[in-house]
C-alpha cells in the first residue's frame, strides 16, 4: 500500500513539474514585461487607427486602460486581448467610446487631410498607425500622439485649427520627442 502511495505521489509531482514547464504556462512577469506586451497587443490590434487613442498603466500585474475609441467593440476587444497577456492579474477598462456621429467622422477626415497634406507633417502619416491621433468628440478636436519637435507640434495645431470646422479651440496634446534645449 505504501509503495502504491509513493508511486501516486511521484506521478502527481511529475505531472506538476511537467505542467510548470509547458509552453503557454508562464512564470510571473514584471510590470515592465507586461507593459511591453500590452503595448504590443494595442499596436497589433487590427482595428486600432489614428482616430483612437489608448493609454495604459501597469501596477503589480493590474492593467488600467484609458483613452478613447470610435467603436464600442474596440473597447471590449482590447480589454479581452490584454487580459490574455501572461502576468496580467486584472484589467480596469476606463476607455471612453466616442459618439457614433457622421459629423464627427467627416471632421476626422477633414482634419487628417489638413494635417497630413502639409509637406512638413506628411511623414507622420507613414506606417500602419500614424503617430498623430485625431480624437473628435461631438465636434471637439484633440490631437494626441507624438511628433519629433515643437515646430511640428505647432504646425499640426495650426493645420487642424485652419479647417475652421471644430466646435471650439483644438486641444493639442502632442508630445515632443526631442524638445529644444533651453539654454
Amino acid at each position: 500500500m505504501n509503495r502504491m502511495l509513493n508511486v501516486m505521489a511521484a506521478l502527481l509531482l511529475g505531472a506538476g513539474l511537467a505542467g510548470a514547464s509547458m509552453p503557454g504556462v508562464s512564470a510571473p512577469q514584471s510590470d515592465s514585461d507586461i507593459s511591453k506586451r500590452v503595448l504590443h497587443e494595442i499596436r497589433m490590434y487590427p482595428y486600432y487607427t489614428m482616430w483612437d487613442n489608448l493609454k495604459f498603466s501597469v501596477n503589480n500585474g493590474n492593467v488600467e486602460l484609458s483613452g478613447q475609441v470610435t467603436e464600442p467593440y474596440k473597447k471590449s476587444d482590447i480589454a479581452r486581448d490584454i487580459q490574455r497577456v501572461p502576468g496580467v492579474a486584472s484589467v480596469s477598462n476606463n476607455v471612453e467610446v466616442l459618439p457614433l456621429s457622421p459629423n464627427d467622422n467627416r471632421l476626422r477626415v477633414q482634419i487628417a487631410r489638413a494635417i497630413f497634406r502639409d509637406p512638413v507633417l506628411s511623414r507622420y502619416s507613414l506606417g500602419a498607425i500614424p503617430s498623430i491621433h485625431i480624437i473628435v468628440d461631438n465636434g471637439h478636436v484633440t490631437l494626441e500622439g507624438a511628433v519629433l519637435n515643437e515646430m511640428d507640434k505647432n504646425i499640426a495645431g495650426l493645420r487642424a485649427s485652419g479647417t475652421g470646422l471644430s466646435f471650439g479651440p483644438i486641444t493639442n496634446n502632442l508630445q515632443v520627442e526631442h524638445p529644444a534645449n533651453k539654454s
